[in-house]
């Protein structure tokens, strides 16, 4: 029987979306599930075997998010995992259908009314608990339950209709109109902005030194440029990113980490009621990102920051920059392009991030390559973003390794007025040691030869390019190739410097999350995306197998006379592999190397994450990576040991302290954990930080930061 068509433009607030054309509307009476604008089922709140029946049957269901499809339906998604489990083993029948209820409340009468009204007040469960559970008698399950009953009858009220860009929220689902931060609902347990108030023996107090100094980098006002967002979501994203930022300060590298900030001097440390919760802090950055366009607007706003900053006072000295790739590796169940790992020697699960550092190893800007494309083709488009962030008369200089040293790309960047330096690929003519005059000494202390020779012709009408070669003290030659005015010896020493950048990758993934996943949020490609061929990939590493097997069976006939029972069974088994060969050679004409997703074995299974949230968060990380190098060369000069300086800021931004306001200043006395040589470090880095009077965001006032430190 074929259902009508449904009209499904119900209350917003009461429809909960799980796939781009499918959703369930509660009803006061009566909750309904459509898919293609089709009803195919309805229930009874109370029928809760009906229920269950459509959520397993829709769980079989391939292109349908399971996780949404159990919020939908208004169960956790392990319980959604249990009925399937018991579907399973012991057929439909055999699934819970007890109606909703049972047992008395726990919690009854005055002290139920007492509960609710601090719920109203905006008091979460964990403090109603910690403050009048042991009086009540109840446990926090008891309390977090009733507040889970409150919530969702909260929810039907007509005052709270204004929630449905929360309730209904399908911003997630491709395909569908993101939700617009427009609105000022307020869940029960979302934090409100308070005033800075002072307090003492205030957990974490040092991470503020991080957050100021991230925001006199521009990041907020980037951030809340060009957004609609009301006065309320622009103090929500300020609180989200804080608390992001804090934990990172905290050595937590992902969002979760904010869970680290849950202490009882966190409404001091936030200007919060309370401390958020990752949870929310994901909403309100997803809510940020979805269908907005800000993720790389503020991406790119950062970039032009940090250009600003790499500028050269000299016209006539370039800019460096180094250009590299990073394998973000993927260990999850889902299947994602594959790309080459250095570490590994082998292609892996993952995505290329292509890195721009400065000179001195900062991170300037990232870009996101699923497809994993080679270096070639992000060289110029990288050199034109960094032409357009200076001035058309800075010179630019990019460093980059032999990925990229192929004679087209070496005379686009030259004909374009982009100046290079990369390494040679070989083979190329080696010197004799007497050709060698001049010594140049490196940073790591070696000492190197160099020899400029003829220029290098790149080749079919190509021109050509600077070539200087350069003897290492183990009497190995490497060659450079270089389009610049800069001495032989400035060029070397900028190409032998990538070294920062390596640095920078290994420190960005252990002490930032650079390499954090962040979102789990899938998408599909495009029809019509190019991608390697599996199947054609399986059938060459079936040829080479059987090769292999031919190779061995050869060997083996060549010890053997001919007419003895060996020879004539292993001659047996290399014709059998030779007719394997050529059954396999027959495919090969029909199975390209590359073919749209849609014409392989990956279609339908081949995914990429949403990248967008992640770019907030890694513009977040790369602010903190500079915000960290700035503060630590200042700390270095001051101290005994400068290759520490990152540890003891590390130390710093965790250390507790007292915080006392007024009407012009905000200061803050930090109690770190230090040797004394190294507290006085820390003061002489005071000093330089308070003189430049930073302020934190959103503060109303722009009141100035003042630290102090024990000495």
């Amino acid at each position: 029987m074929k259902l009508p068509i449904a009209e499904t433009n119900t209350d917003k607030s009461r429809t909960h979306w799980f796939g781009r054309f499918a959703c369930v509307v509660h009803g006061d009476e009566s909750i309904d599930v459509f898919v293609s604008g089709l009803l195919i089922g309805s229930f009874a709140p109370s029928d809760v075997f009906t229920r269950n029946v459509l959520l397993v049957g829709l769980s079989k269901e391939r292109n349908i998010r399971k996780g949404a499809l159990a919020k939908a339906f208004g169960v956790s998604d392990e319980h959604r995992r249990r009925l399937c489990k018991i579907a399973d083993e012991q057929g439909m029948q055999a699934l819970p259908g007890r109606q909703r209820g049972g047992s008395e409340p726990k919690i009854q009468g005055s002290a139920r009314a007492k509960v609710l009204r601090l719920f109203e007040k905006g008091h979460r469960p964990v403090q109603v608990f910690r403050d009048y559970g042991k009086r009540l008698g109840v446990s926090y399950t008891t309390i977090l339950r009733l507040h889970q009953t409150w919530s969702a009858e909260a929810k039907q009220e007509p005052a709270q209709l204004a929630m449905a860009s929360v309730t209904g929220d399908r911003s997630g689902e491709p395909g569908l109109p993101s939700s617009e931060p427009e609105g000022d609902e307020v869940e029960s347990d979302e934090p409100v902005v308070t005033p800075l108030r002072s307090g003492k023996h205030v957990q974490h107090l040092g991470g503020l030194l991080l957050v100021a100094t991230i925001a006199s980098f521009g990041l907020y006002d980037a951030a809340l440029k060009g957004w609609t967002g009301t006065a309320r979501w622009r103090d929500r994203l300020r609180m989200a990113f804080d608390a992001f930022i804090l934990s990172l300060g905290l050595r937590q590298k992902c969002v979760e980490g904010v869970r680290r900030l849950e202490t009882s001097t966190a409404p001091l440390l936030l200007r919060t009621s309370h401390a958020p919760s990752e949870s929310w802090v994901r909403k309100i950055i997803k809510r940020y990102v979805d269908g907005t366009g800000m993720a790389t607007k503020l991406h790119l706003r950062m970039t032009g920051f940090y250009l600003d900053a790499a500028r050269e006072d000299d016209d006539d000295s370039p800019v460096v920059f180094y250009v590299d790739n990073h394998m973000r590796q993927y260990t999850g169940k889902f299947t994602l392009r594959k790309g080459w790992r250095m570490q590994d020697k082998r292609a892996v699960p993952g995505v290329t991030d292509y890195y721009v550092h400065d000179e001195d190893g900062r991170p300037v800007c990232r870009i996101e390559a699923p497809g994993h494309d080679s270096l070639t083709d992000f060289l110029s488009p990288l050199a034109a973003l960094l032409r357009s962030g200076l001035d058309e008369k800075q010179r630019v200089l990019l460093a980059f390794d032999r990925a990229g040293a192929f004679p087209g790309q070496m005379a686009e960047l030259r004909d374009a007025g982009v100046e290079f330096v990369t390494y040679e690929r070989r083979p190329y003519p080696l010197l004799v040691r007497t050709a060698f005059t001049e010594e140049l000494k490196l940073d790591n202390g070696e000492t190197v030869r160099l020899h400029e020779e003829r220029l290098k012709n790149l080749g079919d009408g190509r021109g050509r390019v600077r070539r200087i070669c350069i003897l290492t003290e183990d009497g190995a030659q490497v060659n450079v190739l270089a389009v610049s005015k800069e001495p032989a010896w400035r060029l070397v020493e900028i190409i032998t410097g990538r070294w920062v950048q390596e640095n920078g990758f290994k420190h960005g993934k252990e002490r930032w999350g650079i390499n954090q996943l962040d979102r789990r949020k899938r998408l599909q490609y495009a029809p019509g995306t190019i991608i390697p061929n599996p199947g054609r990939r399986r059938l060459d590493f079936s040829i080479r197998v059987s090769q292999e097997k031919e190779g061995m069976l050869r060997n083996k006939l060549a010890r053997l006379e001919e007419g003895t029972p060996k020879h004539a069974e292993f001659k047996a088994k290399l014709d059998e592999q030779l007719r394997i060969q050529a059954e396999l050679l027959a495919q090969r004409p029909s199975l390209p190397t590359h073919a749209p997703v849609e014409e392989t074995d990956l279609a339908g299974e081949l995914t990429y994450h949403d990248p967008h949230y992640k770019v907030v968060l890694d513009t977040i990380r790369i602010a903190a990576l500079n915000a960290e190098a700035d503060l630590a060369a200042e700390l270095a000069e001051h101290m005994q040991k400068p290759a520490e300086a990152k540890k003891l800021l590390a130390n710093i931004f965790a250390a507790p302290g007292d915080l006392r306001v007024s009407k012009k200043t905000i200061t803050l006395h930090l109690k770190t954990a230090a040797r004394k040589n190294e507290r006085q470090a820390i003061a002489h880095l005071f000093q330089t930080i308070n003189s430049r009077n930073l302020s934190l965001p959103g503060d109303p006032k722009s009141r100035s930061l003042r630290f102090k430190a024990d000495i």
